[in-house]
């Protein structure tokens, strides 16, 4: 048995071991050599009252003597008996005859699909149409260094999707009762990602470390029986008599030329594409595969000293001692909501293209979050008034067009232009007092005119409502770069409760098909649609 203990505080001054051992021993009135166990179950940062800023923690530890004695004297105020939560993973399925899952897209959805699936025994195909992480990571580093675009391996595609190239976040707003998300903390740091993590209120990895995290993952599945096809690309399904039967596959190099095309016959198929994969929706809608349009944001990173966060966050002196700030901000009037979307503290902002003659940016930062400034996309709500929202394709061709507008600005670079000269309408001749953090190269424009009046009037309300909450956060030298455009997935893939389109055996899964929004409830979304799988089989 063991004790949990909630709300002990501890400066960050005197952040230690043995200051949670000696603050546990006087919560429960025993000496500290009495503890033979603590181990940390949650850790967050206490700004509300600045400058008075604390560390939260919430523990479990385990002691010499009657625990249950200690659990009953109800004058000690926050201590529970601790009950961990266990998600049991399904084994010992076989395929009986049957064909093998296909899982399409190794994203964050598709990996933990692909992992629950290989654990049970299920023996998954899962199709990638870019390169494995080391190979992904080369293109990567040489499109930021050359601007030469591979648009099958890039920051949106290749082995551990989009989230990869960003900060590694992994805090959620999913409450599981059923510990899938501790499940996935755990086969993080089982497969090299930092033990913090399990603890840490707001978790990364950074990507730095994630590039062999989800490598290692992928060996894992491999090694419990699962097949991964990279370059190769979904180009269409089978059907018959109103069921999935195969997947009709391409395999390409990077010049796009054919090189092998291929059927896999299967009765199941997770749909798990992410949300930049525009050719696949289109083919998939010209199958009559149900889809809609739906809501989803748009606007510009920005940028800001490292250190005019954490001290606006914490205080000047807290400040020195605590990593780097993040913070999340949100404005509301009438249709059009303005929010702070995927804060990178100590990061970089991303050329985050994957089609020729259009550009997209995102954020990035390492495990160490250690680069001088902080950049967080600024987006609004897009939808009705921007698109037919009864038209899917016409939601993509929305977002592809404004990304036309931002390449077309700079032939290609990062356009860039301090808010200042936004709010002015002209252009920037140079930055103020710092400079910005790319990957991939920038140069100076005019902002105004990619989006309507109506979503720039919006972005400035929203600007001058953050400055009320972070004061200087619209300072004058604050840069946009443009544009932020891939927040989430234009389209929703309708699934019932058995997570599964009015197609039998396809199941739409994770971010691409609308039902999730980052690393973790993509992962979580993966797990559930994997169960609603091995589910089928084990019924037989």
């Amino acid at each position: 048995m063991s004790i949990q203990i909630d709300q002990i505080k501890i400066s960050p001054e005197q952040d230690s071991r043995e200051a949670l051992l000696r603050e546990a021993a006087k919560r429960l009135h025993i000496s500290k050599k009495d503890i033979t166990d603590l181990c940390i179950l949650k850790k967050s940062i206490d700004a509300r009252k600045k400058p008075d800023v604390f560390l939260l923690y919430q523990i479990a530890v385990r002691i010499k003597g009657d625990e249950s004695k200690i659990l009953k004297n109800h004058r000690i105020k926050n201590i529970a008996e601790y009950q961990k939560k266990t998600y049991n993973v399904k084994r010992g399925l076989s395929l009986g005859g049957r064909r093998r899952p296909v899982i399409v897209g190794l994203g964050p959805a598709g990996l933990f699909a692909g992992l629950i699936l290989s654990e049970a025994g299920l023996c998954p195909v899962i199709l990638e149409r870019g390169k494995q992480a080391s190979e992904r990571r080369a293109d990567v580093e040489k499109f930021f260094e050359t601007g030469v675009l591979d648009p099958e391996s890039n920051v949106q595609f290749g082995e551990g999707g989009a989230g990869t190239f960003s900060d590694g976040k992994l805090n959620t707003g999913v409450h599981d009762k059923n510990g899938r998300n501790h499940f996935i903390l755990e086969t993080f740091v089982k497969y090299g990602a930092p033990p913090e993590i399990l603890y840490e209120a707001k978790p990364h990895i950074g990507t730095d470390k994630l590039i062999d995290v989800v490598s290692n993952i992928r060996k894992a599945i491999i090694e419990k029986g699962g097949e991964v096809r990279f370059e190769t690309k979904m180009t269409g399904l089978i059907v018959q008599d109103g069921r999935v039967s195969g997947v009709k596959t391409v395999s390409e190099n990077s010049s796009g030329q054919n090189l092998h095309e291929d059927i896999i016959p299967t009765d199941s198929v997770i749909l798990a594409i992410g949300h930049s994969a525009r050719d696949t929706f289109k083919s998939l809608y010209e199958e009559h595969i149900p889809m809609t349009a739906k809501q989803f944001a748009m606007g510009f990173r920005i940028e800001h000293p490292q250190k005019f966060i954490d001290e606006s966050q914490y205080g000047s002196k807290a400040a020195e001692l605590l990593p780097a700030a993040p913070y999340k901000l949100a404005f509301s009037k009438g249709d059009r909501g303005v929010y702070s979307f995927c804060m990178c503290p100590g990061g970089f902002v991303v050329n985050a293209s994957s089609e020729e003659g259009r550009l997209a940016v995102n954020g990035m930062s390492n495990y160490r979050r250690d680069s001088a400034n902080a950049n967080s996309a600024i987006v609004v709500a897009v939808g009705a008034g921007e698109y037919d929202m009864n038209d899917p394709l016409g939601a993509i061709a929305y977002q592809r067009s404004i990304e036309k507008k931002a390449y077309d600005l700079c032939r290609g670079k990062i356009p860039q232009q301090l808010y200042g000269n936004f709010k002015e309408n002209k252009v920037s001749t140079s930055y103020g007092d710092f400079e910005s953090l790319t990957k991939g190269a920038h140069a100076f424009a005019n902002l105004r005119g990619i989006y309507s009046p109506e979503i720039e009037q919006a972005f400035i309300n929203g600007m001058d409502f953050f400055d009320r909450r972070i004061h200087g956060f619209a300072r004058y030298d604050a840069i946009l770069s443009g544009v932020e455009s891939r927040t989430s997935s234009p389209v929703r893939i309708p699934r019932d409760e058995s997570f599964q389109s009015s197609l039998r055996g396809l199941f739409p899964c994770g971010e691409g098909a609308g039902y999730a929004g980052g690393i973790t409830s993509a992962a979580i979304d993966g797990i559930k649609v994997a169960e609603a799988v091995t589910g089928s089989f084990s019924q037989e």
